[in-house]
């Protein structure tokens, strides 16, 4: 039996910023599919379309770092518990890697869009989940010599 796009579940993940503006340019996708959010919860302020659910915002520069990435992923444990989609698109960065390596474990699609910003220089989250997403897409032809079984789709805005 062919599932229809509201009987598939999206988990669309992005931290706050710059990375959950290029996640919000797949409005489209969101409306189109059973869908949810995971960001960082932060002062910034986004109309999100779907529903959200809350990590704890990560700088790996700081102190708390290690500390935080392990309430991050005791945190995205407990949403995989309730959510399980069978699609995580991520657009990055730390705060939702936790959540896409669960996913991938439990058995989820993973699809990995790297950041408009990079034009010719991996980021370190495209790096780690480049080994485990199903798809891995690129936002400019110059990354497909960083990252040599990444797909060109252009930018996402």
């Amino acid at each position: 039996m062919v599932k229809s796009p509201k009987d598939i579940k999206v988990c669309f993940a992005a931290s706050s910023g710059g990375h959950l503006e290029q996640l919000l340019a797949l409005r489209s996708l969101m409306e189109r599919y059973d869908s949810f959010i995971l960001t960082e919860k932060t002062a910034y302020d986004a109309k999100l379309p779907a529903r959200a659910c809350y990590v704890r915002q990560v700088n790996r520069h700081e102190a708390s770092f290690l500390p935080r990435m392990a309430a991050n992923a005791a945190i995205s444990f407990k949403y995989w518990l309730a959510e399980r989609p069978d699609v995580i698109v991520c657009t990055g960065v730390l705060a939702t890697v936790p959540f896409c390596l669960i996913g991938h474990v439990m058995g989820a699609k993973l699809v990995y869009i790297e950041s408009f910003a990079k034009t010719d220089s991996p980021t370190m989250t495209g790096k780690l989940l480049s080994k485990c997403a199903d798809r891995f897409y690129v936002q400019w032809e110059s990354m497909l010599d960083v990252y040599p079984g990444a797909r060109f789709i252009g930018g996402v805005y």
